[in-house]
């Protein structure tokens, strides 16, 4: 809606994980660097961790670009709420395994052969499992019998686990430290820093045809980070309303009080603010209460 005014070619703060709006900070090279290298080395299982909001996804989605362009085999599991026998005929479709998918036996003979395969001709695969903090205890010790799957060269499945802290905090309990004592490589995702939240709204603007930012003032960009601690999907959502408003208001700068109303819509809490958004009998907002 607002692309026109801005002189934009794309909207720049799309909550999907577009890979090609990858702020590549220090952290982030580091981290994918981090899951090719693992991958390419077959080190077997990578861990990527960061809180909710944090591009975790957006990460993937760059390390599947690269296996893709590398002709890397990968099966990719999206949905971690499943069984064991789910898990077993999603890794058999995603692979296209030669077997029937409803027989574990037949899926781990037929895996177990294609990996054999690929590694001969010098090839590694790969499986991604996004929200691995919600695999079942089931499901993850069988991707830690997975990882048996072996020659004297590495590990035939380089398993990438991505999820929010409580992984973490779920592989340090006893009965998955075999898994705990596999894991080769650690990846973590922080919330962005003041400077480089800056540098962040700057460079999807860029990526959206926006070369020199001018619309959000440097106080504005101070106070998003504030209010947003910093996680980019936080920053996405209140930079894409602030240029909303800003176009109603027929202005091609933001101010600190669009940001505020933002935040009353987005129902924003900061650290500090002690500001709870409440609403009335028909829907609407109050103020905030201090």
């Amino acid at each position: 809606m607002y692309q026109a005014f801005f002189g934009l070619n794309s909207v720049p703060f799309n909550l999907s994980p577009d890979p090609s709006f990858l702020y590549r900070s220090a952290q982030h090279e580091e981290a994918l660097a981090s899951l090719i290298y693992g991958i390419q080395s077959r080190k077997g299982f990578i861990v990527l961790t960061g809180e909710v909001g944090t591009g975790k996804t957006t990460m993937l989605e760059c390390l599947r670009d690269h296996l893709v362009a590398h002709r890397t085999p990968f099966a990719s599991l999206f949905n971690s709420r499943l069984t064991p026998e789910q898990f077993f005929e999603t890794v058999a479709y995603d692979f296209d395994l030669p077997c029937a998918r409803n027989s574990k036996t037949e899926i781990l003979f037929a895996l177990n052969s294609v990996l054999i395969q690929r590694s001969n001709q010098n090839q590694t695969t790969a499986l991604i499992v996004d929200e691995a903090q919600n695999l079942s205890w089931d499901v993850l010790e069988e991707i830690r019998l997975l990882g048996n799957l072996e020659t004297r060269r590495g590990k035939l499945l380089q398993v990438v686990l991505s999820g929010q802290p409580e992984l973490d905090r779920k592989l340090e309990a006893p009965e998955y430290r075999q898994l705990k004592q596999r894991i080769a490589l650690r990846c973590h995702l922080r919330p962005l820093t003041a400077v480089e939240t800056a540098q962040y709204v700057a460079s999807r603007l860029a990526r959206a045809g926006m070369k020199d930012q001018k619309v959000f003032p440097p106080d504005v960009l101070a106070e998003i980070h504030r209010r947003t601690d910093g996680v980019p999907r936080l920053i996405n959502s209140v930079c894409d309303n602030m240029l909303l408003t800003a176009f109603a208001l027929e202005s091609r700068l933001t101010n600190l009080e669009m940001l505020d109303e933002v935040s009353r819509d987005l129902r924003l809490n900061w650290p500090g603010s002690n500001r709870v958004w409440a609403g009335t009998e028909n829907g609407a907002l109050h103020e905030p209460r201090v």
